[in-house]
């Protein structure tokens, strides 16, 4: 009796954690990993007292076949003998079977957490400031004040020596700079009409020089890291093809997300794991081996994701650093464009995601083992 209430508590744990595989609640991988860690426990608790019953009856058997000296009744206790050794070993694949189940379901749950913050990372990247706003706040051609300096300087030019840049070289911020400074050298503008000018654009044109370098270097990495997060994109898909074909789901990961459909993989699921209980020998050794090998891939993409975050991570570092090495801010903060300063804050706000939001999944040796064989440290 005690053995089957054991059994009933181990089916509805494993039905509960199968009904419950995409809680919206869920959205750190680390969090189920700990779930993964503590179902672990019990579960093989719950094995250990059936285990342990078995084991007592062994215990009583031999000591019946020790004192009896009826051959029958010796031959009957090693019949029984017999059998409990083979209920124990029925115990232990049943065993290493829920620890597979329950490993493949927190496994599915990684993937879709995982993927949720590829799309969002995908979003971040899009939504950064785009080429044209970066040559925008780098380049002094896009400044009322300097284009206003330009046409008095192309009016009050000397028209024996000034010159006239082509289209392609006055939309080039240094040439234009050396342009408008040479016609402004030999204009009729006075000593003090000249200073008076340069003043009005002094902050923008030091601030475009020197940051325009910087500011496209932040455009082309963002750009790398943007195509790097698509290749983690469709390895998580592949990931999720490779994981979910040997129950019989066919649909992508994309299809899966958009079209809501985890209730269905989740019944493909229970319907595997129905079938693999029903079958014995090498058939159902396959079945839990194919349960078993995607493991091993999820821990690789786990691997991968992490160096990506942490590359990302530090590439939003070198980018405030960037930012805020513009050393005549505090002179020029009045005049300096607002895109800068939005920059700036989104710069400041994906390090905090990189660190929260996106952070790695924490796979050490311990948590290595718990998702590779079911073992953990208490065992």
């Amino acid at each position: 009796m005690k053995t089957q209430i054991l059994y009933t508590t181990l089916f509805l744990f494993l039905a509960t954690h199968a009904a419950a595989i995409f809680s919206p609640k869920e959205t750190n991988p680390n969090d189920i990993l700990v779930e993964l860690s503590q179902s672990i426990q019990r579960i093989n608790a719950q094995y250990a007292e059936l285990f342990l019953i078995k084991e007592r009856q062994l215990v009583a058997l031999n000591r019946e076949l020790i004192t009896t000296e009826n051959l029958q009744k010796k031959v009957d206790l090693l019949i029984q003998k017999d059998q409990i050794q083979d209920q124990i070993r029925q115990l232990q694949k049943s065993n290493a079977n829920d620890i597979s189940k329950i490993r493949y379901l927190k496994g599915l749950q990684i993937i879709k957490i995982l993927y949720e913050k590829v799309l969002s990372l995908d979003h971040h990247f899009a939504s950064v400031r785009t080429f044209n706003e970066i040559s925008k706040i780098a380049n002094p051609n896009q400044y009322p004040e300097y284009s206003k300096l330009k046409e008095l300087v192309a009016a009050k030019k000397d028209k024996k020596t000034g010159f006239e840049l082509t289209t392609l070289l006055g939309a080039n911020p240094i040439t234009s700079v050396v342009q408008t400074f040479g016609n402004m050298m030999t204009s009729s503008l006075s000593k003090e009409e000249k200073e008076k000018e340069l003043a009005k654009v002094e902050c923008i044109l030091d601030f475009t020089l020197r940051m325009q370098n910087d500011l496209n270097t932040i455009y082309f990495e963002t750009a790398f890291l943007q195509n790097n997060n698509e290749k983690i994109k469709q390895d998580i898909e592949v990931l999720f093809k490779e994981y979910t074909k040997p129950i019989g789901y066919n649909a992508t990961l994309e299809n899966c997300r958009i079209n809501d459909d985890w209730e269905n993989l989740t019944q493909k699921m229970e319907e595997y794991l129905s079938k693999m209980k029903e079958t014995t020998g090498t058939a159902q050794y396959k079945m839990q081996v194919n349960m078993d090998f995607p493991i091993d891939r999820l821990l690789q993409f786990i691997s991968q994701y992490n160096n990506f975050i942490d590359q990302g991570g530090k590439f939003y570092e070198k980018f405030s650093i960037i930012l805020n090495s513009y050393e005549n801010e505090m002179q020029c903060e009045s005049k300096l464009p607002l895109e800068y300063k939005k920059l700036k804050a989104d710069i400041n706000v994906a390090i905090d995601k990189f660190n929260v939001a996106y952070k790695p999944v924490e796979i050490n040796g311990t948590k290595m083992k718990e998702i590779l064989y079911g073992l953990n440290e208490f065992d």
